[in-house]
């Protein structure tokens, strides 16, 4: 399936947020994350389906002033 992950096109066969993450070897709790403009809590990741063309956000916090 075809996402758009942080401006980036991606074809990955994931079928929840929680497993997108996980292939692109996101980890930790820190992260944010939202699904065509909507926030994904952490809680949610593994429930919520993904289909093709939705667009992924994922942010880190960075370091730095």
């Amino acid at each position: 399936m075809n996402l758009i992950v942080n401006g980036k096109s991606h074809s990955l066969e994931t079928i929840t947020l929680a497993d997108l993450l996980q292939a692109l070897e996101y980890e930790g709790n820190w992260l944010a994350t939202a699904v065509n403009g909507d926030l994904v809590t952490r809680e949610d990741r593994a429930k919520l389906h993904l289909a093709e063309g939705d667009r992924i956000e994922i942010l880190s916090p960075m370091q730095g002033g």
